[in-house]
């Protein structure tokens, strides 16, 4: 085999695996740092989901509404790799609940299609969280936070 191809096959599968710690930390709707038992920092970003930024519409919300679902709880990430920025990119439940979920479920956060296509879940909940104008939904027209980012670039 290939060296660079067994390279990717063992860096792809260090990533898998679950991560535990209590959360001490939230940035944003997607984003939040847990401390392990180890006493090291992991900065999680939440798979299958884009929220809005903070300075857009319902960022500060969709902030209020991770807090409140993870500070200071035990949490578990099922990792699913890392992004450019060397970020944790997983799953977190937190008492055997699928976070990622309940943001989108609840109108905090879009299902981010382009990385998760076949989350199935998540677009359902996007689906009926659309449908019942719940959070980022009860905007006229909202802006995925994609756009709104690529938007501001051009500023």
């Amino acid at each position: 085999m290939n060296r660079f191809l067994l390279f990717l096959l063992l860096a792809s599968s260090a990533f898998a695996g679950t991560i535990t710690g209590v959360v001490v930390g939230v940035h944003d709707g997607d984003t939040l740092t847990l401390l392990t038992a180890a006493k090291e920092e992991v900065k999680v970003r939440l798979w299958g989901i884009d929220a809005p930024e903070m300075g857009q519409a319902f960022g500060k919300t969709s902030k209020e509404s991770l807090s409140d679902l993870t500070f200071k709880k035990s949490a578990a990430v099922e990792e699913k790799g890392k992004d450019r920025y060397g970020r944790v990119i997983g799953v977190v439940l937190v008492s055997g609940k699928n976070v990622n979920l309940l943001q989108v479920e609840t109108g905090m956060a879009w299902w981010y299609r382009d990385y998760a296509k076949k989350a199935k879940d998540l677009e359902a909940a996007q689906d009926a969280a659309r449908t019942k104008r719940l959070g980022l939904w009860a905007d006229k027209s909202p802006v995925p936070p994609w756009q709104w980012r690529k938007d501001e670039k051009k500023k």
